[in-house]
């Protein structure tokens, strides 16, 4: 079954909505110039509410270039569970996260060179290895732009591949029968706006997700 990650949850509402939906992974963007850009006290007190819920979603906070000491006291404080560096962070510094730690990359030379590491591997089951966003000159995700998929089926069939970029309830079926992921994640493709989530939509990227073959 295809992991499912709705990212870029920035209240409690579209929180649960997701895990009611069946959402495996809730993603936590914590880099300011994003528009789903959400404070580490507000990610504590959501966590506070989802872990009431549901005890097995897995919690991801979202960091671009920040320094590891901030990054290791942001999920103390807030609870996630793993940290996904979507910046250009060098691969030391997953090491420091002590396989709770993956990373975005863009393009193929940028998987190659975390593929050919043996630390990209979280040795977590509930974790990819790595997330292919789409290639944006000045963006670090979130352009509703589609990644690469000859690209995704390579990197599919070598490791467990998070795909983000440009899906939405009405490509994701399609994108998961040609690039078979470990798992697909989703953020404005389920948006009525910037930051909040349409609900009818998460729930359907996820049936239609939880379908495909």
């Amino acid at each position: 079954m295809t992991v499912v990650k709705v990212c870029g949850i920035t209240n409690e509402d579209d929180a649960l909505c997701a895990v009611d939906a069946g959402a495996d992974m809730l993603g936590f963007i914590f880099h300011r110039k994003s528009p789903r850009f959400i404070s580490p006290q507000s990610v504590r007190e959501i966590v506070q509410v989802v872990r009431s819920r549901d005890r097995q979603v897995v919690l991801v906070g979202v960091f671009v270039n920040e320094a590891a000491p901030a990054i290791h006291e942001i999920m103390e404080s807030t609870g996630v569970d793993l940290a996904q560096l979507h910046g250009d962070e060098p691969l030391s510094m997953l090491e420091t996260l002590a396989g709770r730690g993956y990373k975005a990359v863009r393009s193929m030379s940028d998987a190659q060179a975390y593929l050919l590491d043996p630390i990209h591997n979280t040795q977590r089951p509930m974790a990819p290895d790595l997330l292919l966003d789409a290639d944006h000159p000045t963006l670090y995700g979130g352009s509703g732009l589609r990644a690469d998929e000859s690209i995704a089926v390579q990197l599919a069939g070598r490791c467990r591949l998070l795909l983000a970029g440009g899906l939405s309830p009405e490509n994701v079926s399609s994108a998961i029968a040609h690039v078979h992921p470990w798992g697909v994640d989703v953020s404005s493709g389920v948006e009525r706006m910037p930051g909040h989530k349409d609900h009818d939509k998460v729930h359907l990227f996820i049936q239609n997700a939880r379908r495909a073959v």
